[in-house]
């Protein structure tokens, strides 16, 4: 009797962390397919309640085949057939939606790039005299446990690239992304993940999106973007965080006014230590991308994508270097499992790190803020990254 409870009280465990990883897996690609803010926070939101609301439903409305279950009475313990199907449904999701989820975790490494690096995590705010946090909720929010929104991790990145040229062997890019300016944070923190990037003097610097947030952050960009250095130039793209301005072009004259290029839907070629390089911006499903036709001349082509989604239109574009952001590195990762939400098709298999699906390499980077004010084991992330031939 024991073992035939223990047996049905696992398979309701089953079934309620299938309900969870399907309205996981929604909400993961809701986020993604660049549906109008408003849209995507009905749908998120009513899934996040259906989330709760299903288990509680069923518990209230149906304790006694709930319990007759449990206790083995199955002869008498009888569900519609609405819940019986929607049980086998989220079964069915360990299989359909499980095992590709756990191929992808980052402890096995599938399609990861073997990248070394050496990180120093500062805590920002000892490197300023004033508060970082400048609203009520950043201040409650940064001082909870185990929150690390102002630990900024800088990560020396070498990063193996095939194809590359052997004149680039040694280059460096220092990656930023996803800043998200709200007014929640004070913009010295931006300023001085600008300076660090600055310090350790890059060839380029690229910025792959999400810069700003609200409509009263854009005078801040001349005055934090105009910091940085680099002998190559400096380009962004936006993301769909920008789309939250009435109008990007805001962002842009802004941004341009800081000295950095827009390389947002724009193909074209750049000299890198006297060698051309197509640079590339692809700021899609939130905006429009480039037209950029199959690399049949062997050209080397860099991507500063907003989405890791995009790597597939790189591959078919025969790109050889991507750089990404948008997923945050899932905001929060649990130990040996990893992240769990991330705003991708793929889901979590891309939300930080370095990949290579041929004829790409692709960082990823966790970002440096978000309008979630909370970051738990996946420090904001500066990639000082170091070009080596793969």
């Amino acid at each position: 009797m024991i073992g035939e409870v223990n047996r049905w009280w696992l398979v309701l465990l089953a079934v309620a962390v299938g309900h969870f990883g399907i309205h996981l897996a929604i909400y993961n690609r809701v986020n993604a397919i660049g549906l109008s803010r408003l849209t995507t926070k009905i749908i998120t939101k009513g899934f996040l309640l259906s989330t709760i609301l299903i288990p509680l439903l069923l518990l209230l409305w149906f304790p006694r085949p709930l319990r007759e279950l449990l206790a083995n009475q199955t002869e008498t313990a009888r569900f519609p057939v609405y819940v019986t199907t929607y049980a086998i449904v989220c079964l069915s999701s360990w299989v359909f939606l499980g095992i590709p989820w756990l191929l992808w975790r980052p402890i096995f490494g599938l399609e990861w790039v073997r990248a070394p690096r050496s990180i120093e995590i500062q805590d920002v705010q000892r490197w300023v005299r004033h508060s970082l946090a400048r609203t009520r909720r950043c201040k409650i929010e940064s001082r909870l446990p185990l929150n690390q929104i102002f630990d900024l991790a800088i990560e020396q990145i070498t990063l193996p690239v095939v194809g590359l040229p052997a004149q680039l062997d040694g280059y460096k890019i220092a990656h930023l992304s996803d800043i998200h300016l709200t007014g929640h944070a004070h913009p010295d923190y931006a300023k001085h993940v600008v300076q660090m990037a600055t310090r350790w003097q890059p060839e380029m610097m690229v910025l792959s999106g999400d810069i700003i947030d609200r409509q009263v952050c854009v005078d801040w960009l001349p005055e934090i973007f105009s910091l940085a250095e680099a002998r190559d130039g400096c380009y962004y793209v936006l993301g769909n965080h920008d789309t939250r301005i009435s109008d990007s072009r805001q962002t842009r004259r802004a941004m341009d006014l800081a000295g950095w290029t827009d390389l947002g839907n724009l193909s074209a070629i750049h000299s890198l230590r006297d060698i051309p390089v197509r640079m590339i911006g692809n700021e899609y499903p939130w905006f429009d991308r480039p037209k950029v036709e199959p690399n049949d001349h062997g050209e080397f082509r860099v991507l500063v994508s907003h989405s890791p989604d995009q790597i597939w239109w790189a591959r078919r574009r025969g790109i050889q270097l991507m750089f990404a952001g948008h997923t945050h590195g899932g905001q929060g990762r649990l130990p040996l499992i990893g992240p769990l939400l991330s705003p991708s098709y793929h889901g979590s298999r891309f939300a930080s790190g370095d990949f290579y699906k041929p004829p790409t390499t692709m960082h990823v980077s966790r970002g440096l803020g978000g309008c979630h004010l909370m970051r738990i084991h996946c420090p904001p992330e500066l990639s000082l990254v170091t070009l080596k031939a793969g």
